[in-house]
């Protein structure tokens, strides 16, 4: 193996079928890894069922099969010491890192809150729209509130498709790159009133006390209804105390969201954590026009929620703040922070919420968690359902589908040695797959999407892909419970398990 290979979660490439090394329908080991957990799970019934549903929607399971292990059994500096400055996406990080989920899943947590995109398409006023739109944006990183676990790399090839009639959507994407690694998503809405898609290109870097990941790329937004486009970037997530103390977790950097069609802008400002954390999860920004004339104050936490005001009503408060005529939070005390603060970096004691100004508008709130959500990684009600495996769905599901990973379904039955194994026998399987498209010449194909400059911002060489999906002619065949119409096998040849046999219909580029 070649030093530059070494490091690699997930190297690039499908395999050939020769190269399926033992995974196959016949090996009794990956039978049980698919099908572990599935009886377990709220909505698993006899194969070829439908899931059980309640008043016509479809249930989704409320917890894990297995409560979250435990990550005190190893040094964390014996393996990151050596990463400073460095691009973690490189490093080859222990299992007890992870979260049961692939990235490509961590990028369809963005739905969880698409009740705003079907809002905003039904709103007359553009104002009113760059509202929805804007806390659309920051529901994004909602999630995220104390979720420390790093998502699995996703292999080259990978996929991940869902598809909630409860919700009014259906998402797709689709690992598309490797070297750098990026993630490419499409998602419209069940009543063809948004288009939302874009693709994701995380860069990891650990700084000493923090591990810091930019999700660099654009995102773009489109309200058939309206013939509107929006644009933006997702702001910089920096998990702190890695090494030592309680791992916490900030959101920083402006994040600007641009309506190609009217020209107004929204400028979203999130906060870092500053000296007392006073601005932990804060945001704070407003909507002005094409001619930079101010139309609205936005202000909140991306923890709890957004409210909206006009900016005169605003500023009026503002001032009564400053002299004083308004009741200022107590701050805590200084020395004992910077004390803490030698060993680790220390998050505020106080963490205050937000201060609802009169006459302020609320715009979007963060959905409760479950109760047992610490045992659960911290997961949403929305992310417990996407590792979601019914019975009988590995037999439609496309083979390059996050679900069927072995790894990532042992680690969430608890069975950490069999998902550390596998994860290290897939990294190892990709690697030979990589080295024999090299020496071939070959180069990869991507399945559901292409390559081309964004069609708003014209930016070129920005990875910005595009997917087309084919209309489903027969509603009810040809999907799976959770899914949208699969590919062509042919043209995903196993990845974690032997192309599963059967009608499938196809999602064309």
């Amino acid at each position: 193996m070649d030093g530059d290979e070494e490091f690699f979660d997930a190297v690039s490439g499908f395999d050939s079928d020769k190269s399926l090394g033992g995974l196959s329908e016949a090996n009794p080991r990956v039978t049980a890894v698919v099908h572990t957990g599935s009886s377990t799970c709220n909505g698993a019934g006899k194969a070829g069922e439908r899931p059980p549903q309640e008043n016509g929607v479809q249930k989704h399971r409320t917890s894990l099969p297995a409560p979250m292990s435990t990550r005190s059994d190893f040094s964390v500096w014996s393996i990151l010491k050596r990463c400073i400055g460095l691009e973690l996406s490189k490093i080859t990080m222990p299992i007890a890192f992870n979260e049961p989920l692939s990235f490509l899943q961590r990028l369809t947590e963005y739905m969880e809150h698409v009740h705003l995109l079907h809002r905003a398409c039904r709103l007359p006023q553009p104002l009113e729209r760059m509202q929805c739109v804007a806390a659309f944006a920051v529901s994004a990183v909602a999630s995220q509130w104390e979720r420390t676990g790093k998502p699995f790399n996703p292999l080259l090839g990978e996929t991940y498709e869902l598809v909630r009639e409860d919700l009014g959507f259906r998402f797709i994407c689709e690992q598309v790159s490797h070297h750098p690694p990026i993630s490419a998503f499409h998602s419209e809405g069940l009543q063809q009133d948004f288009l939302f898609h874009g693709s994701i290109y995380p860069k990891l870097r650990f700084w000493g006390k923090s591990v810091e990941a930019e999700p660099r790329g654009t995102i773009t937004l489109e309200l058939l209804r309206h013939s509107e486009a929006y644009t933006w970037t997702n702001p910089t997530c920096c998990v702190h105390n890695v090494i030592i103390g309680k791992l916490w977790i900030e959101q920083y950097g402006t994040v600007e969201i641009l309506n190609h069609s009217t020209g107004d802008k929204c400028v979203l400002h999130f906060k870092p954590c500053g000296l007392f954390g006073k601005e932990l999860h804060r945001v704070e920004g407003h909507i002005q026009d094409k001619n930079r004339r101010k139309l609205s104050i936005i202000y909140g936490k991306w923890t709890e929620g957004l409210w909206g005001i006009d900016p005169a009503a605003y500023e009026s408060f503002r001032k009564q703040e400053r002299r004083g005529e308004l009741p200022g939070p107590a701050r805590p005390d200084d020395a004992a922070e910077r004390a803490e603060s030698s060993t680790a970096d220390a998050e505020p004691a106080v963490q205050e919420t937000v201060q609802v100004i009169p006459g302020s508008q609320l715009l979007w709130r963060v959905n409760a968690r479950p109760p047992n959500s610490a045992q659960m990684y911290n997961f949403t009600s929305f992310t417990v359902s996407l590792n979601e495996l019914q019975t009988g769905m590995e037999k439609i599901l496309a083979p390059t589908d996050c679900r069927l990973r072995p790894d990532i379904r042992g680690m969430e039955d608890g069975n950490m040695d069999l998902a550390s194994q596998e994860k290290e026998r897939l990294e190892e399987k990709q690697r030979a797959a990589r080295r024999e498209r090299a020496r071939e010449g070959a180069e990869w194909q991507t399945r559901w999407f292409r390559q081309g400059k964004n069609p708003h911002t014209g930016t070129p060489g920005a990875r910005t892909l595009e997917a087309k999906l084919r209309p489903t002619k027969r509603p009810g065949r040809g999907l799976n419970p959770n899914g949208l119409r699969l590919p062509n096998t042919g043209h995903c040849r196993g990845l974690f398990v032997k192309p599963p046999r059967g009608r499938h219909a196809s999602i064309q580029a």
